[in-house]
């Protein structure tokens, strides 16, 4: 079975998409955050995916209020990630409500992610977003010179048990997902997966699917659902069929 993860992504109280990544680059699709989890909640899903896109380019959250009515007020469970570096943050986080915090930036440090995953174990996603194979951190930002392969591998040695990863170049392009790179870290190692980038239709959900003997364990889905391209009561009836 694979898990479908609708995606909100909060930038000045709104509810935005920005295409890979690039801050100039933001549509604006709604005004209150809390609506559209209520909607998504509606759709049977069992985790929606949250991110503090002023946090994750600010290094501090800046939504988070709004982030804790959310999940204090609908069924599903929330993770969120954007701008969560420091264990004090984490730990204020998951006591608010919040089911799971995504780690970014701070992943390639790795007394950090040791540190914090002895604390707070699998309540700990690490996001891996990578260009052309490569990490980008600070909000997508700053490339890195480390291979994404290699930091799932590493992680996954520390004890880290998901990740979400997503091709920056994809991202909210609606031009299909990197089958090629997630098959390549899925192969690679045996941690979690959870692919995102790019998904734009029930063709895309259905190449995405035969990925689950590789090791695929869910999807985030964001820009897809809000212009109406994917339906997402579809979307959870073909992921979860059983191969």
């Amino acid at each position: 079975m694979i898990k479908v993860i609708p995606a909100i992504d909060i930038r000045d109280g709104k509810v935005v998409r920005l295409t890979q990544g690039l801050a100039s680059e933001e549509t604006i699709y709604f005004d209150s955050p809390l609506d559209v989890a209520e909607g998504l909640a509606s759709s049977g899903v069992e985790l929606i995916h949250i991110v503090d896109l002023d946090g994750a380019l600010k290094g501090k959250l800046r939504n988070l209020e709004i982030i804790k009515k959310i999940a204090n007020t609908v069924m599903p469970k929330v993770e969120l990630g954007g701008g969560i570096r420091d264990e004090a943050t984490i730990k204020m986080v998951l006591d608010s409500g919040i089911d799971k915090v995504v780690i970014g930036t701070k992943a390639l440090e790795e007394d950090f992610i040791g540190k914090i995953t002895k604390t707070f174990g699998d309540r700990i996603v690490v996001g891996i977003d990578a260009r052309e194979g490569m990490v980008h951190t600070k909000g997508w930002a700053l490339k890195t010179n480390m291979k994404a392969i290699n930091l799932a591998k590493r992680i996954e040695k520390i004890g880290i048990k998901t990740i979400n990863y997503t091709d920056i170049s994809r991202d909210g392009t609606l031009k299909g997902p990197n089958i090629d790179s997630l098959r390549e870290l899925l192969q690679s190692t045996n941690i979690d997966v959870i692919a995102a980038g790019g998904i734009s239709t029930i063709d895309d959900l259905k190449k995405l699917k035969a990925l689950e003997e590789d090791g695929l364990k869910g999807v985030i889905i964001g820009k897809a659902i809000y212009e109406n391209r994917i339906d997402l009561k579809e979307a959870i009836q073909i992921c979860s069929q059983k191969g």
